[in-house]
Formats: C-alpha cells, structure tokens, sequence
C-alpha cells in the first residue's frame, strides 16, 4: 500500500520558483550638481566671461597730483564639450515572450537618466584636476598656492606606511580657503568612504569627544548616508565613490603613492557667486522614443550636452591621500 510521497511525485514538484519582482541593483546618492553655478548658455560652444580685479590704495602726500592706476582685467573662456547619451530597446519577440517584459522597460528610461548623471557627477568632482580638458585645472606635484596658502598636497596622516587624510587637513584647508578671501560659510568637504572607516577606527578618537561638535561619533560612528554626523572644522562632510583617482604625485617632498584619490574641500553659498565650478546644460537629459519597423523594437534614448569647468581655483582645495587601507 502506498500514497502520494515527494519520492513519486517529484515531477510535480517545481524545483525553481521565479518571483514576481525584479531585483534592482543599490543607488549611492549624487550630489555635485549642487555646488555648481548654473549659468545660461543660448548658443555657440565657447562663452567668454570677462573679469576684473581690484585696485591698490597708497600714501598720499599733500599738494602732489594724484596717481591714477588702471584696474587690472582678465577672462574666462568656457566651452561645451560634453555629448552624453544611454540607450537601449526591446524587440517584439522579447515582448511577446518576456514574462517581466513590462517591468524591464518601464526601469528603461531611469536607468539611462541615472547613467546620465552618474557621468555628470564624476566629470563635475573631476573638474579642475589636472589633465582635466576644459578651463582652469591645478597643477600636479605643485601646491598651488595662492595668498600664502597652499591648494593641493598629500594628506597628513600615515596607515601602514601610506599617506590618509587626517584631522589636520582639515584645517590646512579652512586656513587656505581664508588665505584666498574664501568666505567660511558653508564649508564643504568630499571625502571617500575610506577617510569614514579610518576614523572610526582610530584609538585616539575619545580624545576629542569633549568638543560638542564631536559628541556621539564614538557611538554612532561618523557618518549617516552620504553626510558626516557633525562638521569638522566648521566643514560638513559627505562621502563620495566618484572622486577623481589614479594620482601619483610628490607634493612638497610628500609622496602620494600610487592610485591616490583625491578629497575636495571648498565652499557654497546659496546666491552668491563663489561656487569653485562653472557649468551649462546646453540640452538637459531629453528622451526619444520610436518604433523601428525595419527591425521590429521599440527604442529609447537619452541624450544630454552640458560641461563644467573651475571657475575659482581659489576656492578648490585638493588633499591626495589612499583608501586602500581597509582590507
């Protein structure tokens, strides 16, 4: 006598069960198009914005004539380079016999809207470095100083015998920045996730958990999303996977090493005309649809023309230092 068992029914056993939904792979948060000023751009591909400087004042002695100077004058030249586009398409058969076929092209337009970006915001971080392609770009193995203060070195702590990002650049870069007239307002500073793990490790770190900026990181840990739990030295601090790589400088007799990445500090306010980069949508991210007959699919583009430059290298502060120091 025998009844129904899974060793005589294993053919009515489904040995994979698909689920309904579709995995999508985790978005990181992007940020840089708002430490950019926006400008208008009607047309052409070069734009030239004309500068002035300031004047000097000196000792008047009485009944002698006055000494006029002229106020020195400059440009700035723009251009757009940048031609992106993201593309993809479904054929009839994928269609007819795709069982995710509507939610698959449905993800089609935001993910291409989010490729679009993704390049928008590495170029925008990149802008500036040196080899960078358009307007003013630092140079490399230098420390760019102006007013006294230095823009770009290696960082100033040491993991392993690799040079890190440490508490000291922080006020290496809040100095140069008032060196160059920065106002201190809204200070920023992108660092790599890295920079978040090394501090959160370090023994020393109860040592500042006096100072009520800092209360709560030894239990918390420093960061939160993409921002830092408090500010350092009067910068906030958002943590980025975009920032520019690949460095290998020597910076005042300071070695990078090689594949060093780069930590950006600067400042932003809302209104005013201090933000470190310039940029211009010449055409923001468009879509075009249509189907093509002759080989039987409907297709999607997205396309998009913009660029960025350095518009005030005074106000961009480079500290090179390494993540590889986690594993």
């Amino acid at each position: 006598m025998s009844g129904m068992t899974t060793a005589n029914s294993d053919l009515l056993i489904r040995s994979e069960i698909w689920s309904n939904q579709l995995k999508e792979s985790l978005k990181d948060t992007l940020d840089a198009t708002k430490y950019v000023n926006w400008i208008d751009f009607p047309d052409g591909d070069t734009l030239t914005i004309p500068s002035i400087g300031d004047l000097d004042a000196y000792d008047y002695t009485e009944d002698t004539a006055i000494e006029y100077t002229p106020m020195a004058t400059g440009e700035f030249q723009f251009q757009i380079n940048e031609y992106l586009a993201s593309a993809t398409y479904i054929t009839n058969k994928a269609r007819q016999d795709l069982h995710y076929a509507a939610r698959l092209e449905a993800a089609f337009l935001p993910a291409q809207m989010r490729a679009i970006m993704v390049d928008v915001e590495a170029h925008i971080l990149e802008t500036g470095q040196p080899g960078f392609s358009n307007g003013n770009t630092q140079t490399a193995g230098s420390l760019n100083m102006i007013n006294g203060g230095a823009h770009r070195w290696v960082g100033s702590d040491t993991v392993d015998s690799q040079r890190v990002i440490g508490i000291e650049d922080f006020a290496k870069a809040r100095h140069s920045l008032q060196k160059a007239n920065v106002p201190l307002t809204n200070l920023i500073a992108i660092v790599d996730p890295a920079f978040e793990y090394y501090f959160n490790t370090q023994a020393g770190f109860l040592d500042v958990t006096y100072n009520p900026k800092w209360e709560g990181i030894v239990a918390e840990g420093v960061g939160t999303g993409m921002r830092f739990t408090r500010n350092i030295y009067g910068f906030d601090v958002y943590e980025s996977n975009y920032l520019p790589s690949g460095f290998s400088e020597t910076i005042d007799s300071v070695a990078s090493g090689a594949d060093a990445t780069a930590a950006l500090f600067f400042s932003v306010q809302p209104g005013a005309d201090i933000a470190p980069w310039i940029g211009a949508w010449r055409q923001m991210p468009k879509v075009d649809a249509e189907y093509n007959k002759d080989r039987q699919r409907e297709e999607y583009v997205t396309t998009a023309r913009y660029d960025t430059a350095l518009y005030r290298p005074e106000n961009l502060i480079t500290v090179l230092g390494q993540t590889d120091i986690v594993w």
